[in-house]
């Protein structure tokens, strides 16, 4: 089972990114999705999930508004589209399948994880 990340990148602050998130060797359309970030010295923390059939989403709080989680259950993926991005959002992002259909902010409910893709917001 594989979660492979995309889309990272470096941007100006107040532009935008959209990851991507695939996942192989097993579907995960009765699973929630969601994403991690983690800076640098900081811990991994909660960005936004979404339940297996996007009918619930949550989001944190410095990202609501800004971000968008979605997925498309036929590919087998998972996105986050992340506009008005600032220097803070730096980060390595991670996505993650969740051990039940329902989104959770908390990383523990997720089984499986991506590697990660690097974010870089310049002021």
């Amino acid at each position: 089972v594989q979660l492979q990340a995309s889309g990272g990148g470096l941007v100006q602050a107040g532009g935008s990114l959209r990851l991507s998130c695939t996942a192989s060797g097993r579907t995960f359309s009765n699973n929630a999705m969601g994403w991690f970030r983690q800076a640098p010295g900081k811990e991994r923390e909660f960005v936004a999930a979404i339940s297996w059939n996007g009918g619930m989403t949550y989001y944190a709080d410095s990202v609501k508004g800004r971000f968008t989680i979605s997925r498309d259950n036929a590919k087998n993926t998972v996105y986050l589209q992340m506009n008005s991005l600032k220097p803070e959002d730096t980060a390595v992002y991670y996505c993650a399948a969740g051990r039940s259909s329902a989104a959770s902010a908390d990383q523990y409910q997720y089984r499986y994880w991506g590697q990660g893709t690097q974010v870089t917001v310049s002021s």
